[in-house]
């Protein structure tokens, strides 16, 4: 695969771009799954550019307005960007430049004295902000450049080529600009170094009448993102071709929920040999680690991701070697799939689910939007003749299409999921033969909305703050749990996204992230500490707090009920899932409950027990070490020194900083036999 790095003389040879003098007005559509769904216009005069950015995808996303004036050096003297996040926190961020450079964002206000050129990193800045840094990055000599309010930018060179549009055609390089968050952003430059478009978030956002190079782009972003992980499994992935023997651990039974007595755990190839006592004698050639009295615990199972993969290769980092994934771009998801079966990535395996959407304003654009029934039983066909073992159902589906769909899917053995459509209830999706649902408030939203309300936007998550007058006791609220006790119906919450969307605040750390956010790069830890949702209303806040507080009550009811509760996290996972693990204590699960819910349960829950779930001989080798007993302390599993993945090990120290993370644990002594 063709490296897309170059060397330094190569990247100033061609980076040779005068300051740039932009058109009078700039127009950029954005793409996501083959649809428009936003745009972007940047007037400019003089040194002054008026941005308008707008993105309603799944009937969300920004609208930004931003003003930027740059200096001569071609660097920001002056900036604000106002508007709404995604889900709709209000944003009011300014910068400066008067003799220091003075800014305001989520966090607060700061300022620093300005000793050599730097960048300000807008915190809720439109794609239009990549095209100043790159500009400024790539007249300096060594392609980097201190960031503001911390970190480093750095941008690397990918290749040169020609796209076509109403414009003509156009000569286009790629880039990718890394060092403040955890992935690269890749983009593209014009000759004259204006910005053409960018890839991220499985979507494009491109020049105007070059949206037919949407497919092109997304091809040229997985390739880039490819490559990178390629890279890392090059650099972390240990292969010994020999036996492994780990000694001196004990083990993480799920069966009893107990630790065992000192082990030796034998992996030959993928397969564990053998689980043998501590003083079992070695054989010639093996690879011996040492566990120095540690914990293994069989690879978890993250039962609610949407997998890129740098999710595959955090999860993996973070104990969970297998990831559910709940709808995705097909294509891209499948060839992810192949490159971690087939070596070239690293990764969690991925289970994929067929995520089936109905056409509307409001769409999610991912997997098979349907325009009607037809279309919709077509796509249930379409999934379980590739593999896919369940369906997700998804908002706009209309709700008369669903008992044809579960009928469908039931017959040819898939396992039934997703969200309440709108104009439905979570009673409605039981009756038509739902095995799972998915996130808490679409199973509580029955109970608190009015007749004829669209849960297709913002109000399926903004209607929580009505939660806390809820009788819990209620006719209705006792009807529906006692249907999805009666009906054996597993429940996905998510209750992490939904601690995260009630209870984050501008410039404080979120509850769920005390345990690591300093370990992360700059950009994720400021990113963190700005609020989900607009808490402008007088009563908001505390309804907000509130509701996760009735979110707790109602699981604590269905797990008294015996509901089967599936731990999944729709943030990717990783250090998120350790924390939605944390969380399901708060309605009553004790930590050794909640570690064999994570692994054997789950396995089980997935048919996929037989190989996986728990450390016996025969099965999968999978699992992590971790210095601690989480039995006793379920905090213990978020310092883990190694993870073995189909018998290959990785140690997350050397993994994390690939990504900017600071280690969280040192890995074990291994001793490799002479040749």
């Amino acid at each position: 695969m063709k490296s897309f790095s170059i060397g330094l003389a190569g990247l100033l040879a061609t980076a040779a771009l005068q300051p740039v003098e932009a058109a009078e007005t700039e127009n950029y559509t954005v793409i996501v799954g083959g649809r428009n769904v936003g745009h972007l216009k940047a007037d400019t005069e003089g040194a002054r550019t008026i941005i308008a950015y707008d993105v309603k995808n799944n009937g969300r996303g920004p609208t930004i307005a931003e003003t930027i004036t740059l200096g001569p050096d071609g660097l920001p003297t002056a900036w604000t960007i106002k508007g709404a996040t995604t889900f709709g926190g209000k944003v009011d961020e300014r910068f400066a430049l008067k003799g220091r450079k003075t800014w305001t964002d989520s966090t607060g206000t700061a300022s620093q004295t300005v000793t050599e050129p730097s960048l300000y990193v807008g915190q809720s800045a439109s794609p239009w902000a990549l095209g100043i840094y790159a500009r400024a990055l790539l007249k300096d000599p060594d392609g980097q450049m201190p960031a503001l309010p911390g970190g480093a930018l750095r941008i690397e060179k990918g290749e040169t080529f020609s796209v076509a549009g109403t414009g003509g055609p156009v000569e286009v390089t790629a880039y990718s600009l890394s060092g403040i968050d955890l992935n690269p952003t890749y983009f593209l430059l014009d000759r004259e170094g204006r910005l053409f478009g960018t890839i991220a978030g499985g979507g494009v956002t491109v020049r105007k009448g070059y949206e037919g190079e949407d497919a092109r782009l997304r091809a040229l972003g997985e390739k880039m993102s490819a490559a990178r992980y390629a890279a890392i499994k090059k650099a972390t992935a240990h292969d010994y071709g020999a036996p492994i023997r780990i000694r001196n651990v004990r083990l993480f039974d799920p069966k009893t929920q107990a630790l065992t007595a000192p082990k030796s755990v034998v992996v030959f190839r993928d397969i564990i040999a053998a689980v043998d006592s501590a003083d079992a004698p070695g054989t010639p050639g093996e690879v011996t680690i040492d566990g120095a009295g540690g914990t293994l615990v069989p690879g978890m199972m993250e039962m609610h991701g949407h997998a890129s993969e740098d999710d595959a290769v955090l999860n993996l980092a973070a104990g969970i070697t297998t990831i559910r994934d709940m709808g995705n771009n097909n294509a891209e998801m499948l060839a992810m799939i192949e490159r971690i079966e087939s070596g070239q990535s690293a990764g969690s395996r991925i289970v994929p689910s067929g995520f089936i959407e109905g056409r509307s304003p409001f769409s999610s654009n991912n997997g098979i939007v349907a325009e009607n029934e037809a279309q919709a039983v077509d796509a249930v066909r379409w999934y379980a003749a590739r593999g896919f073992p369940a369906i997700k159902i998804y908002n706009s589906i209309k709700p008369e299409w669903v008992p044809a769909m579960v009928a469908e899917a039931k017959r040819l053995g898939m396992h039934v999921m997703g969200h309440v459509p709108a104009f439905s209830t979570a009673d409605a999706m039981m009756a038509a033969g739902y095995d799972e649902l998915t996130h808490i408030n679409q199973f509580v939203l029955g109970w608190v909305l009015k007749p004829g309300e669209d849960t297709r936007n913002l109000l399926r998550l903004t209607a929580l703050r009505r939660l806390p007058a809820l009788d819990l006791n209620s006719a209705a609220v006792q009807r529906t749990i006692g249907t999805i006790a009666e009906k054996k119906v597993a429940i996905d919450p998510t209750m992490v996204i939904h601690e995260a969307f009630t209870q984050t605040r501008d410039g404080e750390v979120p509850p769920g992230m005390t345990d690591y956010l300093g370990h992360m790069p700059i950009g994720t830890q400021r990113d963190a500490k700005k609020a989900w949702v607009d808490l402008s209303a007088p009563g908001d806040d505390a309804a907000y707090r509130g509701a996760f507080e009735k979110i707790v009550a109602t699981l604590r009811m269905l797990n008294d009920r015996g509901v089967m509760i599936v731990p999944g996290t729709d943030l990717g996972g990783a250090f998120t899932y350790h924390r939605e693990l944390e969380l399901f204590q708060k309605f009553g699960m004790t930590p050794p409950q909640i570690l064999k819910r994570a692994t054997l349960d789950m396995a089980a829950y997935m048919d996929m027990d037989q190989r996986l779930g728990s450390i016996e001989k025969g099965k999968l080798a999978d699992f992590f070490l971790i210095s601690g007993d989480p039995t006793k302390d379920l905090k213990a599993i978020k310092a883990i020194s190694m993870v073995v993945k189909d018998g290959t090990v990785y140690f997350p120290s050397e993994i994390h900083p690939h990504f900017g993370i600071k280690p969280f644990a040192a890995p074990p002594k291994v001793t490799v036999p002479a040749a």
